[in-house]
């Protein structure tokens, strides 16, 4: 054994003066501390002081042993691979002698230092580490015990791929069954980390403790009513867990589980029951959540609702007494930082005008997001929510006697419980609901105007959770006057009113689409006042409202006088607004759908909004540059402005059309774009993509001298792994081919092969197989020489996906493309011609030379195959196709 390691008393006394220089408020003195240690960095021996105040100082005060511990760790996570071999080993073995401290936070910081070696990749390193812990848990001595198992608990957090691999020799086979001795422990505290310990190997299905399923499950049991709320949460977060992963050995024992969760979610413990409140939302996602809940709805629904109402701390933390906060500026961590959706080019539908994906905004965050994110209140509204779907209109029964309870209620938060309910079951009970509605959504737009902002706030959200039955109804009914009182509350004098009517009116305005035409003026008038009112977090949600309405109504703002109102706030705000500063984004996209809806009337505007756009694409392509040539003296850009920047790009070119060209013809934006085309950021390309589709359309005698470098770019984006990059870089070809003609020949089989690959892909989304069929179509158009041969490879799921699109030019020019290689190639399609009757019969009006171009080859077929021929294939046409192809062609 070496001698044993002393320090120096001067060293000591220094560094003891260090940590207690530290612990003052001082910032000076803080960063004055910061640099001496990292000086003492320089000292083999340094951590042996660290060490030795932690462990060996007893006379000291905890504060400052701890604090010790503390930088050690610290040192650990930055230099421990730099450590000399008898420091490491000095400060291993201290930390093994010392678990069992008799101070808690001495042995919680020894316990964290362990871990932390541990996490170094040192759990090879120290074989002796799992054993010695596995066999400090047999100690006599309490504080031992507690002391290792804390280590252990932290060690499973942070560690568990490793422990249950080979590379250990699976000390889980020992310690599971270890663990679980220890849930009958006499202390709370010891049952608690032993189940703790065991909670973190159930989600990976670790096999050492499948094979103990039934004694652990057993051994939950037995502490199901354990007067600690730490244990009754750790076995609450297990049964959760094991749904998800062992659903099976959890059945025979249903019936109890479920009734004891009803009583854990009512637990006095919020945290109980916040875990014991995911068990619901978890069951929804089984299938057997029906059949094995159905008996429990009417007691398990009012346990949920009473959930949903504010707890006395919630008020307090939400300031739910201050009524008018309009003028408090914003704390400005409380704005969450906002995600660009880049564009995505999409087809119409003619059941619809929306794309399928949009719906997603509409999940339950109707609360603040400042507290903690996650409470009872929202487990227990989201699992209503999800139930709701579960069970549809069976869950009215029980919830509907609640209702009329809560909603007339006297008290405020009684009453704003019950519009929250009222707005958590919206999705699932929508069909039993409409009954009710009719008294429901006038009641909902009078509590609008409550004196209590959080009984306004919430109301907005569940108004907003019925908008598509409101506007469903004739006008006047419903939609004006709820549209009149949430114009009133986006003014609304306090902050959070204001952006739960905001987002409130977003939906509405995405259900409503045209109807809200005769009240644009109204509209406006609202929107525009809200600027000079709103703080920096809601004036981020009101552009979002803008653009929404600038989506929803589309040409319809195109007047002078709607253009007097909403654009000189809108500019005032852009010229505010420095380059690098991120509220850019959400007036970036704004601006890009007012651009969209005004087209012409954008005109005056254009000009500096365009160039300001290439300018942030330039900016930001120059700082990776220079980022990547010398990554240690500059900082990585935020792609998300040259994101958003094309996008706006895009906007103005789909909106100004042919009026676009003296611009691009002064600017760069071609070079910048191939840039973009190749950057390694999947969304860059998505948007250089869409903006490449736009200005083919609106200028290609501009694209056309660079599709020789653009078109193996395209090529080697149709990876339909990247579905928004595919899709965009699909869309792109098809403009391109149409504006080529002939001339696309060269380039058509760099495409092709990959066209036809992703139109067969099982799985495909609709949008991609969508545009992929309209290029295809495009492409054979132009080159049905090059295309034709492969028909039959591709026919058959062509027509199936275009069948269900509008009529529109894209999918015009793809047909005349399908009838231009029919011609070349009547034999690719005659194994799967009812497909092509069938797609045929989809379109409401083709244009006349379209329409004989169907003619023709029906009439073609028919001929070919003879008068019984045709008759025995047309039988097996449904009969609504039958009549259609008699009615407009005649066969």
């Amino acid at each position: 054994m070496e001698c044993e390691w002393k320090p120096d008393e001067q060293g000591l006394q220094q560094i003891l003066q260090l940590l207690k220089e530290s612990q003052s408020p001082d910032t000076s003195t803080q960063r004055s501390v910061q640099q001496r240690l990292e000086q003492l960095n320089q000292y083999p021996d340094f951590n042996n002081y660290l060490i030795f105040v932690l462990t060996k100082l007893k006379s000291e005060d905890e504060p400052t042993r701890s604090l010790s511990g503390l930088i050690l760790k610290n040192n650990v996570k930055a230099h421990y691979q730099n450590f000399p071999n008898g420091v490491s080993d000095f400060i291993k073995n201290e930390c093994l002698e010392n678990i069992g401290d008799s101070s808690p936070l001495i042995r919680a910081t020894v316990g964290i230092l362990i871990t932390t070696i541990a996490s170094k990749g040192e759990l090879q390193n120290w074989p002796e580490l799992l054993p010695k812990l596995c066999l400090l848990l047999d100690s006599e001595d309490y504080n031992t015990c507690e002391g290792a198992f804390g280590a252990l608990q932290k060690i499973c957090e942070d560690s568990a791929e490793i422990l249950d691999s080979d590379m250990l020799d699976r000390p889980l086979n020992i310690m599971i069954p270890k663990f679980l001795q220890f849930f009958k422990h006499s202390s709370p505290k010891i049952r608690s980390h032993a189940i703790a310990c065991v909670n973190q190997f159930i989600i990976s299905r670790t096999q050492a403790l499948m094979l103990h399923i039934d004694p652990f499950i057993e051994n939950l049991f037995a502490l199901a009513t354990d007067e600690e709320p730490e244990v009754r949460k750790n076995v609450c977060r297990a049964l959760v867990m094991l749904l998800e992963v062992r659903l099976d050995r959890l059945l025979p024992h249903m019936l109890n589980i479920i009734e004891y969760m009803l009583l854990r979610t009512q637990d006095q413990d919020e945290n109980v029951a916040l875990e014991a409140c995911e068990f619901w939302l978890t069951l929804a996602e089984q299938p057997v959540c029906k059949e094995v809940l159905c008996g429990h709805l009417s007691q398990l629904t009012p346990v949920l609702v009473n959930g949903m109402k504010y707890s006395e701390i919630d008020i307090i933390l939400l300031k739910g007494d201050t009524e008018e906060d309009e003028a408090i500026p914003d704390n400005e961590q409380d704005i969450r930082p906002r995600f660009h959706r880049s564009r995505t080019v999409a087809q119409q539908h003619e059941e619809d005008g929306i794309d399928e994906d949009e719906d997603e905004d509409d999940e339950l965050d109707d609360d603040d997001d400042t507290i903690s994110d996650w409470n009872l209140r929202k487990c227990s509204a989201a699992a209503l929510d999800v139930l709701a779907n579960v069970f549809r209109d069976d869950l009215l029964q029980p919830i509907l006697p609640l209702l009329k309870e809560l909603l007339f209620h006297p008290e405020w938060v009684v009453k704003e419980s019950g519009i929250l309910v009222l707005g958590a079951i919206a999705e699932g009970c929508m069909q039993g609901m409409i009954t009710y509605l009719p008294e429901l959504i006038p009641h909902l737009v009078q509590c609008l105007s409550d004196k209590k902002a959080l009984v306004r706030s919430i109301t907005c959200w569940t108004l907003s959770r019925y908008a598509h039955w409101v506007v469903s109804q004739p006008p006047d009914t419903y939609l004006k006057p709820l549209m009149t009182e949430l114009l009133k509350r986006i003014l609304d004098s306090n902050k959070r009113v204001q952006e739960a009517a905001c987002s409130a009116f977003a939906t509405l305005e995405e259900e409503a689409c045209t109807e809200l035409v005769p009240y644009l003026a109204f509209i406006l008038d609202t929107l525009v006042f809200a600027f000079s009112k709103y703080q920096h977090k809601n004036l981020l949600i009101l552009y979002d409202a803008i653009g929404t309405l600038a989506d929803s109504v589309g040409h319809h703002l195109n007047k002078p006088e709607y253009i007097q109102m909403l654009m000189p706030p809108l500019i005032q705000k852009w010229n505010q607004l420095k380059d690098e500063d991120k509220d850019l984004f959400p007036l970036l996209e704004c601006l890009s759908s007012v651009a969209t809806a005004l087209q012409s009337g954008f005109l005056p505007y254009c000009e500096p909004v365009y160039q300001r756009c290439v300018n942030l694409v330039q900016k930001t392509l120059a700082q990776a540059m220079l980022y990547q040539s010398q990554p240690d003296q500059y900082e990585a850009p935020d792609k998300d402005f040259m994101i958003v920047a094309l996008d706006l790009l895009s906007g103005l070119a789909e909106g100004l059309g042919g009026t676009i060209e003296e611009l691009v013809a002064r600017s760069n934006i071609l070079t910048l774009m191939y840039q973009c085309m190749q950057d390694k950021m999947p969304e860059v390309r998505q948007s250089s993509f869409a903006l490449l589709g736009d200005l083919t359309k609106a200028c290609f005698q501009h694209v056309k001298p660079c599709i020789a470098d653009f078109m193996p770019i395209l090529g080697t984006n149709l990876n339909p792994e990247l579905i928004s990059v595919c899709n965009n870089a699909t869309w792109a070809i098809g403009e391109i081919s149409i504006q080529m003609g002939s001339e696309m020949q060269p380039y058509s089989a760099m495409v092709l092969l990959q066209l036809v690959e992703i139109i067969n892909r099982p799985n495909t989304p609709k949008t991609l197989l969508e545009n992929t069929a309209i290029t295809i179509g495009r492409l054979g158009y132009v080159c049905p020489q090059e295309v034709a041969p492969m028909l039959q490879q591709f026919i058959r799921p062509w027509c199936t996906s275009l069948r269900n699109i509008r009529d529109n030019e894209e999918k015009d020019s793809a047909f005349r493309g399908i009838c231009t290689m029919i011609s070349v190639n009547p034999g690719g399609v005659v194994q799967d011609f009812i497909f092509f009757c069938d797609a045929v019969a989809s379109w409401v009006n083709p244009k006349d030379d379209l329409r004989d171009m169907f003619y023709k080859i029906l009439h073609g077929f028919k001929n070919q195959v003879g008068e019984d021929n045709w008759r025995r294939f047309s039988d097996q046409f449904p009969m609504p196709l039958k009549e259609r192809l008699a009615t407009f062609y005649g066969v």
